[in-house]
C-alpha cells in the first residue's frame, strides 16, 4: 500500500507551500514531493492535477502556458492563505518528517531482515543438497520458500501498521496544531481499539499453530 504521508486536506496546503517557493509545472510538483519525502511518496498525476485545478478555481493558483508546458504559480490570495495557516503548515512539515523517517527506517530494516533470512535459507538448502537426498532438498527448498513468503507478508504487515500509525499521528498533530481539543476519551477509545486489534491478531495466529 502507499504510505500515508499526508492526512486529508494537508496535501492542498503543502502544494501551496511548494508553489510559494517557485512556479512549477505539474511534473515538477510531483518530483518535488518525491524529493521532499526521500522517495517514499510519489503521487500520481491523477492526484496532483485535480488539486492544482481546484486551487486555480479558488483563485489561489494561476496557470500559464510555456510552449507545451503548463506552469503553475501561487497568487497573492494563495500567499495570504498560506500565511494565515502557518501553524498548520508547521504541523504538516513536522508530521511529514516523522512519517518519512519512520517509513525509511522500516523499509531499511525490512530489507536487511529479508536479505539475512534469504542467505540463511539458501545456506540451509545448499547444505541439504550436499548431505541429503533429492527429496530432502526439495523439502528444504519448500520450507525456504515458505519462510521467504512469510517474511514478505511480515513486511506487508509492517508497512500497513506503519502507514496507519503515520496517518493517525499526522491527523492528531494537525488537529492540535489547528487549536483543536483532544479529549482523554478519544485517546482512551484509541487505546481500546488498538488493544482489541492486537487480541484479534494474537487469536488468529494461535489458531494457525499446529
Amino acid at each position: 500500500m502507499s504510505p500515508a504521508v499526508f492526512s486529508h486536506g494537508d496535501l492542498r496546503l503543502y502544494l501551496l507551500a511548494l508553489l510559494a517557493e517557485s512556479p512549477q509545472h505539474g511534473y515538477g510538483v510531483i518530483q518535488a514531493l518525491t524529493d521532499r519525502t526521500g522517495g517514499t511518496y510519489t503521487p500520481s498525476a491523477g492526484t496532483i492535477y485535480p488539486r492544482l485545478a481546484k486551487l486555480e478555481e479558488e483563485g489561489l493558483v494561476t496557470k500559464t502556458a510555456d510552449g507545451r508546458t503548463t506552469i503553475y504559480a501561487i497568487t497573492d490570495a494563495g500567499r495570504a492563505e498560506l500565511a494565515s495557516r502557518e501553524g498548520d503548515l508547521q504541523g504538516i512539515e513536522a508530521g511529514l518528517s516523522d512519517s518519512v523517517r519512520l517509513i525509511a527506517n522500516e523499509v531499511r530494516q525490512s530489507v536487511q531482515e529479508a536479505m539475512k533470512s534469504l542467505r540463511a535459507d539458501l545456506a540451509a538448502a545448499a547444505h541439504e543438497e550436499r548431505t541429503g537426498s533429492a527429496s530432502s532438498y526439495r523439502e528444504a527448498s519448500a520450507r525456504a520458500d515458505d519462510r521467504i513468503a512469510g517474511r514478505e507478508e511480515l513486511r506487508r504487515a509492517d508497512a500497513s501498521i506503519n502507514a496507519f500509525r503515520a496517518q493517525v499521528r499526522a491527523d492528531l498533530r494537525t488537529h492540535v496544531a489547528r487549536g483543536g481539543a483532544l479529549p482523554a476519551k478519544v485517546v482512551s477509545e484509541l487505546d481500546a481499539a488498538l488493544d482489541n486489534a492486537a487480541h484479534a491478531v494474537t487469536a488468529a495466529l494461535a489458531a494457525l499453530r499446529p
